[in-house]
């Protein structure tokens, strides 16, 4: 009966592979277990903006296109603020090393050493995460959930500092 297979104890690995688990006993149970990283990350408190791009990939349990969907909207974000129709690491450079956007008061040294880092975070982001994407077959770059679940709190935290961040007028 299809009904009792739900709970048989079997899950699918990101390599196609079925491992045992221990079975399910509820549709709840079974339900918060396909949406586990969701359900982290609405524990963690991750920025609402994340669940605007990848919510969809994240239910599927798409942990490559939610970590690709959710760069694309951070970057998408940096557009709206800033203005800049640039992309990638060329968008980054740009708006927080000349700067457009600062993420404090950029008035002394501190200041400007936390602007340049987050510069060299998102600029990381970009390299580590959004360009390999743009470019690789799913297959070839394995997203495990445990992963996806650090690097979307990483953007998460990007989208707080944007929160704050004010536009500069010369």
């Amino acid at each position: 009966m299809l009904t009792n297979y739900c709970y048989v104890g079997y899950e699918l690995k990101p390599d196609g592979q079925y491992r045992q688990i221990t079975a399910t006993t509820t549709i709840t149970e079974a339900q918060t277990r396909a949406n586990r990283l969701l359900t982290d990350l609405k524990a963690r408190n991750a920025h609402t903006v994340i669940f605007k791009y990848c919510t969809a990939e994240l239910v599927d349990k798409n942990y490559f296109h939610a970590v690709f969907e959710a760069c694309k909207g951070l970057f998408e974000r940096i557009r709206q603020l800033s203005f800049i129709q640039a992309d990638g690491v060329k968008l980054v450079s740009y708006v927080f090393n000349h700067p457009v956007l600062i993420i404090n008061e950029y008035k002394t040294q501190q200041h400007k050493d936390e602007q340049k880092g987050f510069e060299a975070i998102l600029e990381g982001i970009c390299k580590m995460f959004r360009n390999p994407e743009a470019h690789c077959p799913k297959i070839e770059w394995p997203m495990e959930e445990q992963d996806a679940l650090e690097i979307l709190s990483l953007i998460s935290y990007c989208h707080r500092r944007l929160d704050k961040a004010q536009r500069v007028t010369e």
